[in-house]
């Protein structure tokens, strides 16, 4: 996860996500460096808009909102759909941590 974390700060200080400089970022932390992890997350950063990415994922970066209780007012059908929405969504958010996490075995 560290590897991925040096990405995003080397993208979020407008530097490129490169092997040379996120070798660079984890050395600096003293994280003993691993050069398949860093040449595995560059070739799979490679075709990637990393802001898109952050965009389009901002559940990932932020706590699950918590569930609401339908009210007495809210019909019972219409809760049903919304937790099931709910449910979908978080189907899809676990599905894209699983894929990062193959990343790095």
């Amino acid at each position: 996860m560290e590897y991925v974390y040096a990405a995003l700060l080397l993208h979020k200080a407008g530097k490129p996500v490169n092997e040379k400089n996120i070798s660079q970022v984890i050395n600096a932390t003293g994280i003993k460096l691993d050069p398949v992890k860093v040449k595995a997350l560059v070739a799979s950063l490679e075709e990637v808009d990393i802001e898109e990415a952050l965009k389009a994922t901002p559940t990932l970066m932020a706590a699950a909102p918590a569930t609401v209780a339908p009210t007495s007012e809210e019909p019972k059908a219409e809760a049903k759909e919304k937790k099931k929405d709910k449910e979908e969504e978080k189907k899809k958010e676990e599905a894209a941590l699983e894929g990062l996490g193959a990343l790095f075995g």
